[in-house]
This record gives C-alpha cells, sequence and structure tokens, in this order.
C-alpha cells in the first residue's frame, strides 16, 4: 500500500484507494463505444466530406487525450528521431484508417464496414509471419488464417458474385483493416522501450495525426457551406469518445487485466456495429453477413491462440 504524507506531521498516512469502475464495465462501455462509431461515421458523412469528418475526428480526440495528459501533468515525448517514428505510426494507426472508412461509408453500409474492421486480427497474423520472426505459426493459427477469410468471403457474397456490392468501397475498408496491423508492427518495431507513458505517446500520435490531416483536407474538399448540427454532433461524440475516451479506456484494460483479454472487445464491435446500423439506419442485412462475420470472428480468434508458454 503507497502512503502519502500530511504537511504539518510529515508522518506516513495510509492512501485512500480510489475508487474505480469495474473492468467488465469498462469493457463493455469500450464494446460500445467502438461498435457505434461505425454509426457516427455514416452519420458524419451525410453533412461532411470524408476528410472533414476525419480531421474532426482527430481534432476532438486529440482535445481530450491534451486534457487527460494535463490532469496527469505529463509532456509530450522529445527528441526528433522519436517524432518521426510517430508520425510514422500516426499515419497507419489513425489518418489512413480513419480517413478510408470515412471514404468506404460513402457507398458501403456501416454494417458492413463493423465486420471489416473485425479482419485486422487475420492480417495481423498474417503480416506478423513475414515481418515478425519471433512470432512463429502453428497449425491453429494458420487454420484460423484461413477459416477467417472464408468468413470474409461469404460477408461479401463471393459464389453470388459479390452481387449488389460496392467493390471500392469495401476494398477501402478491408485496407483500413490492413492498416491497423501495419502500424502495429511498425510501433513494435522502432517505438517499444522508450520510457514514456503510453499517454504521452498515444497524445503526440494524434497530435500527429491531426496536422497530417489539417494539411490533406484543404487540397481535397472546400469549406462546408453550412454546419450540418446533427452530423457535427457526431463527428464530436465519434472524435470526443470514439477516439479519445476510448483511448483511455483500451490502455486501462491492457494494465489491468491485460492485452489479451482487452483485445477481446474486437469480437464484440462488428456485433454492435451490425445492431445499430440495422436498428437505427435500418440498413438491410442479408443472411450472408451475419454468417460470415461469426465465421471470420471464429477465425480472427484461432489466430490469437498462442503455444503453451509462449
Amino acid at each position: 500500500m503507497s502512503t502519502v504524507t500530511t504537511p504539518r506531521t510529515q508522518s506516513p498516512v495510509p492512501a485512500l484507494p480510489r475508487p474505480r469502475l469495474d473492468w467488465r464495465l469498462r469493457f463493455g462501455a469500450l464494446s460500445l463505444i467502438w461498435g457505434f462509431s461505425f454509426l457516427l461515421i455514416k452519420v458524419g458523412t451525410e453533412g461532411y466530406a470524408p476528410f472533414q469528418v476525419t480531421l474532426g475526428r482527430l481534432v476532438f480526440g486529440t482535445a481530450v487525450l491534451v486534457a487527460a495528459m494535463a490532469v496527469k501533468r505529463q509532456r509530450l515525448p522529445r527528441g526528433a528521431r522519436l517524432w518521426g517514428h510517430m508520425a510514422v505510426a500516426a499515419f497507419f494507426l489513425n489518418a489512413l484508417p480513419f480517413s478510408l472508412f470515412a471514404y468506404s461509408e460513402l457507398t458501403i453500409p456501416s454494417t458492413l464496414a463493423g465486420i471489416c474492421n473485425a479482419t485486422s486480427p487475420l492480417w495481423g497474423m498474417a503480416l506478423s509471419l513475414v515481418a515478425l520472426s519471433e512470432d512463429r505459426p502453428t497449425r491453429v493459427r494458420v487454420a484460423g488464417l484461413g477459416l477467417g477469410f472464408l468468413g470474409v468471403l461469404t460477408v461479401l457474397g463471393a459464389w453470388q458474385g459479390f452481387h449488389g456490392l460496392d467493390a471500392t468501397g469495401t476494398a477501402m475498408a478491408l485496407l483500413a483493416s490492413l492498416s491497423y496491423p501495419v502500424g502495429w508492427i511498425y510501433v513494435r518495431r522502432t517505438l517499444t522501450g522508450t520510457g514514456n507513458s503510453h499517454l504521452s505517446m498515444t497524445g503526440g500520435q494524434l497530435l500527429l495525426a491531426t496536422v497530417q490531416l489539417a494539411v490533406v483536407t484543404p487540397l481535397f474538399t472546400d469549406v462546408p457551406e453550412r454546419f450540418a448540427a446533427v452530423p457535427l454532433l457526431a463527428v464530436a461524440a465519434l472524435g470526443a469518445l470514439g477516439t479519445g475516451l476510448a483511448v483511455l479506456l483500451q490502455y486501462g484494460l491492457v494494465a489491468e487485466v491485460g492485452p489479451t483479454t482487452a483485445q477481446m472487445v474486437t469480437y464484440f464491435i462488428p456485433v454492435i456495429a451490425t445492431a445499430a446500423g440495422v436498428a437505427i439506419l435500418g440498413e438491410s442485412l442479408r443472411w450472408t453477413t451475419p454468417v460470415g462475420a461469426v465465421v471470420v470472428l471464429a477465425g480472427a480468434a484461432l489466430t490469437q491462440v498462442r503455444r503453451k508458454g509462449a
């Protein structure tokens, strides 16, 4: 138990433990926040260009993390080389996938975007076999990879010739999901052991992603003639909750219950995204979508199985 000292007596006094919300409730909150993010993206793009939605998301998300850093009295990392690596991470983990998902939802339903997001563990498994020599494959994990991509083909209705599917939008959503493991592998290779806190590193990363979008957005979009209220609120919620608060919840869960348990949130996101898209936005749902999603999630779960003692 930690102790604190009072100014008068300088005698140790037991520090009262902070009341903390049970991790299961925080896990559920994170699942809901990220699950509803695809609905918020769809609503945001109804009033603003995709790059504008992404820029707004990053601005609000960065503001939340900067506020958290101020409360905890943490500073941004230092060093030009470090910031260079963080800029690459910001591109692959934030600027690129956020933009691709926003563009994809111009032509595909939020339900499909949410399911495409669930393929990230599959891409991560495939990439780690090539990029991370220490990450050895097992039969179970390779089987999970094959099963997962079979699920993707089911979702897309491959045997029906992808009928009624927008190929460009779907490809963008899948590329967005691929971008995440590319970014995490880069982070693992270049930004581990820097001595900086996760909060300060993520705050700097989101700040850099915001700068990247602030440079790109004016080149491809015009200033909105009017600011639609509901889409603007959706973008604000997407940034403050889906990016800022979600990151804080995620790191808190990783610290408390470990990355394996925290990562399970991935398997709840497409379920919530699908339910939200159908119930609130009235999006249609073919039988191949939920069936394929279950197969994708089963495959993704198998890719996370490690050897005993690994």
